[in-house]
């Protein structure tokens, strides 16, 4: 393996997910030191701190940042580097990993860390809501609802999540958005409006199995209002990857888009929730964003990849039960 000389800064989220975190810092340098790179490692308090710190390392001259982390933590670090040529490698720690997921990269930490050493840099898109940047998924209606709701539980994890969507599902009602997008405007009663850079929210939920990342379009998944029980089956074919076949689903592919609602509400970003405007403009931005990859990917099997990754999660999960180091 060629040795380099390599600037890097390691952001590591203390309390993303539920994942032990301790000796992580020197299971990420002793692994690269003797290769060459220089690992500065900083940790996150807050929201926005890793953007902070990721804009640090640029003009410290890094020429990769790390970021150990969930969703929320990779994306403040991907937007800080976006169209800057510094690379991301992302060592995923949250409770969705949605962007790590889509990309290949293994939700053990030993395994995505490979995943660097094996320097196989790529670019990918990334997208804009109102200038706000995401990486996987933006949406409104039932999504960031669900998301709101969880962003207010006092634990993390898939378990949690699944209560905020169960809690969520029980008081919703589905609203209408205007969406206007390829030269075309419709009005549409909407359980639910995903734009999407990736194919999923994370945890293995494809809201656009067919999404690819660097191919300068966004897919657009608006689920219709139905009856609880058509609905609930959404959430099943969600999870086998089939959601595209369903009845109640609309997709289309577009570089921008504008979804327009009645009134400011509830979104997400990446699963964060967060308020927004009444009037989205969304819009890609092809090749915008350099990040470690796997060389060899599998592609997408309905059924097949979803029961994969849930069987590789169930082994992960109880690997980390017997150690107390990453």
């Amino acid at each position: 393996m060629p040795v380099y000389r390599m600037k890097a800064r390691l952001i590591i989220n203390p309390i993303s997910g539920t994942r032990n975190k301790l000796g992580l810092d020197r299971m990420v340098i002793d692994s690269l030191s003797p290769l060459g790179w220089e690992v500065e490692v900083v940790y996150t308090k807050g929201r926005g701190d890793a953007t902070r710190l990721a804009l640090e390392a640029v003009d410290k001259g890094c020429s990769t940042v790390l970021a150990a982390g969930g969703d929320g933590t990779i994306n403040e670090t991907a937007a800080a580097l976006c169209g800057t040529g510094v690379v991301l490698g992302i060592l995923p720690c949250g409770s969705g990993n949605g962007l790590a997921r889509h990309l290949g990269i293994p939700v053990d930490l030993r395994e995505g860390l490979r995943v660097i050493l094996e320097d196989h840099p790529e670019d990918i898109d990334y997208a804009s809501v109102n200038d706000k940047k995401f990486f996987c998924t933006c949406g409104v209606g039932f999504d960031a609802a669900v998301s709101e709701a969880f962003a207010k539980k006092k634990t993390r994890g898939k378990f949690t999540y699944l209560q905020s969507t169960f809690e969520t599902y029980a008081n919703y009602s589905p609203e209408y958005y205007t969406i206007s997008a390829n030269g075309r405007k419709l009005t549409e009663k909407a359980f639910l409006v995903a734009v999407c850079n990736a194919s999923q929210y994370g945890n293995n939920a494809y809201i656009a199995p067919s999404a690819a990342i660097n191919d300068g379009l966004l897919d657009v998944t608006i689920i219709h209002a139905g009856n609880t029980l058509s609905t609930a089956l959404v959430g099943v074919d969600m999870l086998t990857g089939m959601i595209e076949r369903n009845m109640l689903i609309h997709t289309f592919r577009t570089d921008n888009i504008v979804i327009e609602r009645e009134h400011r509400g509830p979104s997400h970003v990446d699963g964060e929730p967060l308020e927004l405007d009444r009037r989205l403009d969304i819009r890609c931005h092809h090749n915008g964003l350099r990040v470690y990859t796997p060389s060899v990917v599998h592609p997408f099997k309905p059924i097949l990849t979803p029961v994969a990754s849930m069987f590789n999660d169930l082994r992960i999960a109880i690997t980390n039960l017997f150690q107390s180091k990453p």
